[in-house]
């Protein structure tokens, strides 16, 4: 479910009682930074969370998604907004200001869901993507489903790990995030277009297989889906920024 243009999802909704009607995502912040979580919900689904909020060091906040929702999650990082909401972040910047009207600019480590319905036997789908890059550590755990229920995410710290032609610094030289081959060159080959346009002709590269390697649950490139697709049924999340593994 490789969904790096699709849309894809969160100040919290009231929670339902009723696990049938709602899923909810339960997002903690273990960084030891604030960060400013963005969603972006996918064919005009509800808007989670107003679209973004900021998430202070040890706190968490709960959303509920109605039946169906899809969306995306991710983290911004170093933020600064003004009482209107008006304002930028170091990265996974969006349009709207502090409630994001569209997707993280890469690159940003990202989480997307598609959650079931009665038509598909409330099977839902997720993964953690770095197909637009990375700059947060990000993890998500099913909590009270049935199926295979896997954890998906990245934990390792990949700026630190990052190609030089891929780092993304701040003024004094940090590194704050890790572009993917894609968005550092914008050739077919790593973005799977054009004649690389399929999974049989787009494939692994060197950039990709280095984000793989840190981070096998992930998605790395457009059609690493056989690693990297989750699937639960009739289950909750927890969605944790700077992630240590599944049982954070």
């Amino acid at each position: 479910m490789a969904l790096t243009s699709a849309l894809f999802h969160l100040l919290p909704f009231l929670l339902l009682g009723n696990r049938a009607s709602a899923t909810v995502f339960s997002l903690e912040n273990h960084c030891s930074h604030t960060v400013w979580p963005g969603i972006l919900s996918g064919n005009g689904a509800t808007i989670l969370g107003d679209g973004g909020f900021p998430l202070p060091p040890g706190s968490s906040v709960h959303l509920s998604a109605p039946s169906g929702w899809s969306g995306r999650f991710w983290a911004r990082t170093d933020c600064s907004f003004d009482d209107s909401g008006s304002g930028k972040c170091s990265t996974g910047d969006c349009a709207g200001g502090l409630k994001c009207t569209g997707g993280g600019v890469p690159p940003v480590t990202l989480v997307e869901f598609t959650i079931g319905t009665s038509g598909n036997g409330n099977k839902d789908f997720y993964d953690v993507s770095l197909v637009d890059g990375y700059n947060v550590g990000m993890g998500v755990r099913a909590t009270g489903g049935t199926g295979d229920c896997q954890y998906a995410g990245c934990v390792a710290d990949l700026n630190g790990e990052c190609p030089t032609e891929l780092q993304v610094k701040d003024g004094g030289g940090t590194v704050v995030a890790c572009k993917s081959a894609c968005t550092a060159f914008n050739t077919a080959e790593f973005c799977c277009t054009g004649e690389h346009g399929t999974p049989q002709t787009c494939l692994p590269t060197q950039y990709s297989e280095i984000f793989k390697s840190a981070c096998p649950t992930a998605y790395s490139y457009a059609y690493d889906d056989a690693s990297s697709t989750c699937t639960c049924s009739g289950s909750d999340y927890v969605i944790t920024f700077c992630s240590t593994g599944s049982s954070s």
